[in-house]
């Protein structure tokens, strides 16, 4: 009989375990580095789009001859080319001006998502989450962020935020971090615009090493592992190798897992799909869905159900009209997270700890068809390429072209003259050069040769033109004014009509912040676990208490609308304000208190001060004590007339 090779237990029950955690795990090895394996292929594929992101943004700010081209053989830029040529490379910027266009109208729009509860007998805590929502906008700076994340949607095509729950600044909050695009990566299977399909998303994280501990050393044996990680990190008398200078980049250096400053830490944080067997559970009797873990099985189902059963049986009723919890066997998939090192430590892992069951990252690419990137930026390079080209053509046929170049006969020098005499002479103002004329001789002449209008300036217009009407973003956008005799209504039209070609890629903007938002919903009812009291800041009666309890189940709907801290919003709400305290109704306090006035606060602070002088006997400052006397004694039905006229003109 031959003999049979023997495999390890460990090993033949790892390669039936559903589990796939448990499986990489009772595999044995440094799964670390099967991790770290796939991350890095994930990362490498997005090589491509790097280099696209980085001459994209070589053009928007300023770096417009940096492609490289093969000249005789050799490879150089194409700056260095014109140099040795004899030329200057000049450059005309249209790129920036666009941009900064694009992002003057997206602040001038000022929205900002709003909650909608999805029943309509919660919808009072809509407001209340609304409120909450615009107070951690302000804590993040928001405004700011969503700004710049724009111009990176502009440029690159592709935005990334990380929505988290911690500590930072002293301060337990839900927190947004900008994420650069360069440190991101995510798997290349993803095909759908919504991101609903994708497997594996990370992000290298380059930090300091008290950053390190604060994060992940939770006793003093888990800082003396990180000090033995990253022990040239850790050491303070160790100089960083950054040779680049503060506000410009490194240069095109990127790599996975070696930092270019070796003074801080690389962290590579991973999020992937594992799977493992669960039950789907439905509970007929509150018609509650879940799912629970195999284990969890008896005490979660099989227990409740033998409850139920006894309960039934004793209240006479049929055991097939019980209502029990039906469980469902399936294999989930779920997210699972890796905080790994370089060197191949997991220094932390798990389920995803967020009730939305999901990454921390929201992520937005541009169109993405056929899982293609195509930046707004990289649409008109090829103008801006051909306006310098026709700048610089320009510049180097008026150098070489002759400007009052002058010809002197050399028989015709003064005794004792050279030519350096001559030109110095002739360069003067009230200059006089005595000639020897002598027959048959031509005079001294100056010539002039103007071939610069050779069509030039023609084409430049037209590549302004092109250039125009590629990016959509016309005259009457940028703020320029229109031509004399130009009507308001048809240039409101143009500058519409601008905004109109925008439309699409400003509304994909506003999904990417909706869907941030959503996220930050999600983490402030799964993280706001007691009573707070917000506030926005700049506006008054806005003060509201968040209650977990009322809100934590409240699923809610999200939409971008119209800010209402813009001047028109606050000029419209005050005006319908002043009408409805004229017609008397609303009280003064309620104009102040839902109005937006620069003096509502101390003005509201001063009639409630004066209305508990009055209930305390004590007589406010503007009524004269005389007055207040008789409306004590009701001597006077006059008096009490006007004192009431008076509390009415306070109020």
């Amino acid at each position: 009989m031959a003999s049979t090779k023997i495999h390890s237990l460990s090993r033949v029950k790892g390669e039936s375990q559903p589990d796939s955690v448990a499986r990489a795990k009772s595999l044995g090895g440094n799964r670390a580095y099967s991790i770290l394996m796939e991350a890095q292929q994930y990362w490498l594929s997005m090589e491509t789009f790097r280099k696209d992101r980085e001459r994209n943004k070589n053009y928007t700010y300023g770096k417009q001859w940096d492609d490289v081209i093969c000249v005789d053989g050799k490879l150089m830029k194409e700056e260095s080319y014109i140099k040795s040529q004899g030329n200057i490379p000049l450059k005309n910027n249209l790129v920036r001006r666009m941009v900064r266009s694009i992002l003057g109208v997206y602040r001038s729009q000022a929205k900002e998502p709003t909650c909608f509860a999805r029943d309509r007998d919660e919808q009072r805590y809509s407001e209340t989450m609304s409120t909450v929502l615009q107070c951690n906008m302000q804590l993040n700076r928001m405004t700011e962020v969503n700004a710049r994340s724009l111009e990176e949607f502009l440029i690159s095509g592709f935005i990334v935020h990380r929505k988290w729950f911690g500590w930072r600044n002293n301060k337990l909050d839900n927190w947004t971090d900008y994420v650069q695009p360069n440190n991101f990566f995510i798997d290349n299977n993803m095909r759908d615009f919504r991101a609903w399909d994708v497997s594996c998303v990370g992000e290298i994280h380059d930090i300091s090493f008290e950053t390190l501990c604060e994060r992940f050393a939770r006793t003093a044996e888990d800082y003396t592992h990180l000090a033995e990680i990253y022990s040239f990190a850790r050491d303070k008398d160790v100089l960083g190798m950054t040779y680049d200078q503060f506000g410009y980049p490194l240069q095109g250096y990127y790599d996975f897992l070696v930092p270019f400053d070796t003074s801080r830490c690389r962290v590579i944080e991973v999020w992937r799909k594992e799977c493992k067997p669960r039950y789907r559970c439905h509970d007929m009797n509150n018609g509650d869905i879940f799912k629970i873990d195999i284990e969890d099985y008896d005490e979660l189902v099989g227990k409740i159900n033998r409850e139920r059963l006894q309960q039934g049986q004793e209240a006479g009723m049929p055991t097939d009209d019980i209502p029990l919890v039906k469980a469902e066997w399936f294999m989930d998939s779920y997210w699972y997270y890796y905080y790994l090192t370089p060197f191949g430590d997991i220094l932390d892992e798990g389920e995803t700890p967020y009730d939305h069951k999901s990454h921390p990252y929201v992520f937005m690419a541009y169109p993405f068809i056929d899982g293609e990137i195509h930046s707004y930026v990289s649409d008109v390079i090829d103008q801006q390429r051909y306006v310098n080209r026709l700048i610089t053509l320009y510049d180097w046929i008026m150098r070489a072209s002759a400007k009052g170049v002058l010809l002197f006969p050399e028989t015709c020098l003064p005794k004792g003259w050279d030519l350096k005499d001559v030109a110095d002479e002739w360069s003067r103002f009230d200059g006089v050069i005595g000639i020897q004329v002598k027959p048959g001789v031509p005079l001294p002449q100056q010539i002039a040769n103007n071939s610069t209008n050779i069509g030039i300036a023609e084409l430049l217009n037209m590549q302004l033109k092109l250039f125009e009407d590629i990016s959509g973003v016309n005259g009457a956008l940028q703020g320029k004014p229109g031509y004399s005799g130009m009507s308001a209504s048809l240039y409101n039209q143009q500058t519409q009509n601008a905004t109109t070609s925008l439309l699409d890629l400003l509304d994909s903007f506003s999904a990417f912040i909706r869907e941030g938002a959503y996220k930050d919903v999600k983490n402030m009812q799964q993280f706001y676990d007691g009573k707070r009291v917000f506030n926005i800041a700049g506006k008054s009666g806005t003060q509201i208490v968040y209650d977990p309890k009322k809100i934590r189940d409240v699923e809610f709907d999200l939409s971008i609308t119209e800010s209402t801290s813009t001047p028109a919003y606050r000029a419209i709400t005050n005006d319908m304000l002043m009408q409805l305290w004229q017609s008397q109704a609303i009280s003064v306090e309620q104009l102040l208190e839902h109005g937006d006035f620069p003096f509502a606060d101390e003005l509201l602070q001063s009639i409630k001060s004066q209305r508990e002088q009055i209930a305390a006997g004590q007589i406010p400052e503007g009524l004269s004590p005389e007055l207040m006397q008789r409306v004590q004694q009701g001597a006077d039905m006059d008096a009490v007339d006007r004192a009431n006229a008076a509390l009415k003109t306070i109020r």
